[in-house]
């Protein structure tokens, strides 16, 4: 049963652990990325070079961007980049196929490269440039963005990272030379150049491995967010007193004087940055000061994905494969989907699997991860199995098909969803009529009593008790047999 890097290439994780690579799965995505703040505060020196590399590249765009005659073709030859799908990182959770960095990206980068950040490589308050002070202000440039970004940009060496663990370790039936578009970037002719690699070979195409040390979960070191939470602080930290009095002034004259909202203060906030930018360099500065602490919070990140999507959720898949059927279902994609979600509902109330939904003996409360082990017991299905799929009227989390007359829809959801009762209501059947799917599933799992408790009150409200499309799942703890097998 093959679910992993270690799985397909006869490696073991000892292996990939002393290479300090993440062994990724090759069935889906898994939710880490690339932070390039690991890059500029690590004490290796090929780190801190890449963190550079990526840094003169943005000054060559800034530059281009300054002269005002960035035109669109010359924005999609410099600024767009497809996402690096063979690294299986990232937020896409079925397969590894993103939506790269398009026009959208490239205005807004263009954009901000001459009107917010004029002063890009040239900053008096932070001990250097970083490429995340694009995210801090404009919704037009995304975390997932910035890994995407990173990726490209430093793709050169993680290729040849990756082809140097091939040539130890890897035997030669499963490597295969490729010729990697956009590899490197040329500043001579200002073109990204075609660069030849022997790199693992899967499904026709090549594996990238990552270094685990600049890999982080959730969210960069430098974010919006945290920017927006600690936005009261930043003042304080400007010597200044009459910046500091202006600032503030500002800020509190944007905010209407009766009953201001969290929208109120939001748009505030972005204002003032906006008029104050040095605001930016301020808050930038705080996380330099406190950059020991990222790679330490990123290595605790890591090691707890490692352990859930990889030891966890794979024992759970070679649980399942434990069943002789369960990997040799046949029948139309609505009798393989309902096969599937009993087999899976057996093992997690009766087999001892709901054991591996907890970590440090909490219950896993993030739908994102429930749908990757989701996606992980669809390995060696016939069907195709695509997840967050949009026909026109929203996304479904799962649409399984056989060609373009056999679909079934499931949606995966957790008890504690507070807009359970309206999804149950509405959304699948929306799905249904959108995608021309023959069925749809409800796959609803349970932690507690009280949650328990609360799905068949919503249950019993609309009328939907005994419906054989909602399946509920008991993964609570405290009510299976000691004796459970795990």
């Amino acid at each position: 049963m093959e679910l992993y890097f270690s799985d397909f290439f006869e490696v073991s994780d000892a292996v990939l652990e002393e290479y300090n690579a993440f062994n990724i799965s090759l069935i889906t995505d898994l939710p880490l990325f690339v932070d390039p703040f690991l890059l500029f505060n690590s004490e290796k020196t090929e780190y801190q070079q890449l963190h550079d590399q990526i840094i003169n590249y943005l000054r060559f765009l800034q530059a281009k961007s300054q002269t005002g005659n960035t035109t669109p073709a010359l924005l999609r030859a410099w600024y767009c980049f497809s996402e690096v799908r063979q690294n299986w990182l990232g937020f896409c959770t079925t397969g590894n196929t993103g939506c790269g960095l398009g026009m959208d990206f490239a205005r807004a980068l263009n954009r901000n490269l001459v009107q917010v950040f004029r002063n890009f490589g040239q900053e008096r308050i932070t001990q250097g440039s970083h490429i995340e002070k694009l995210t801090l202000i404009d919704s037009g440039v995304g975390r997932d963005m910035i890994s995407d970004f990173t990726t490209n940009l430093i793709k050169d060496y993680i290729l040849q990272y990756t082809a140097n663990f091939a040539r130890e370790h890897i035997d030669p039936a499963k490597k295969r030379i490729f010729a990697v578009q956009r590899a490197v970037f040329s500043y001579r002719t200002e073109t990204w150049m075609t660069k030849r690699y022997e790199l693992p070979l899967y499904q026709n195409d090549f594996v990238i491995l990552t270094p685990k040390d600049i890999l982080t979960k959730d969210e960069t070191w430098i974010n919006h967010s945290d920017m927006v939470r600690r936005f009261h602080e930043i003042p304080d930290a400007i010597g200044n007193a009459q910046l500091r009095d202006q600032i503030n002034n500002y800020f509190y004259s944007m905010i209407p004087k009766e009953k201001p909202t969290k929208e109120d203060y939001a748009r505030a906030i972005y204002e003032t940055l906006r008029r104050f930018p040095e605001l930016i360099d301020y808050y930038i500065r705080h996380k330099e000061d406190g950059g020991g602490q990222a790679a330490v919070s990123s290595a605790i990140k890591v090691r707890e994905s490692d352990n859930l999507y990889i030891k966890q959720f794979g024992q759970f898949a070679y649980l399942l494969n434990s069943y002789t059927r369960f990997y040799q279902i046949a029948g139309t994609t609505k009798d393989e989907t309902k096969q599937r979600i009993d087999f899976i509902k057996d093992v997690i109330e009766n087999k001892g699997g709901h054991r591996f939904f907890y970590q440090d003996g909490e219950p896993i409360r993030r739908e994102v991860d429930l749908h990757i082990l989701f996606r992980l017991t669809w390995y060696g299905t016939p069907s195709d199995v695509s997840r967050e799929v949009n026909d026109g009227r929203g996304p479904a989390d799962y649409k399984i098909s056989r060609g373009a007359f056999d679909k079934t829809l499931v949606e995966f959801k957790l008890a504690s969803n507070t807009q359970l009762k309206r999804n149950l209501e509405r959304q699948l059947e929306v799905y249904e009529k959108a995608s021309d799917a023959e069925a749809g599933y409800k796959v609803i799992i349970f932690f507690s009593e009280e949650e328990f408790a609360r799905v068949k009150k919503i249950l019993k409200e609309l009328k939907m008790e005994g419906d054989p499309n909602i399946i509920l799942i008991d993964a609570r703890k405290d009510n299976k047999p000691s004796g459970s097998r795990a």
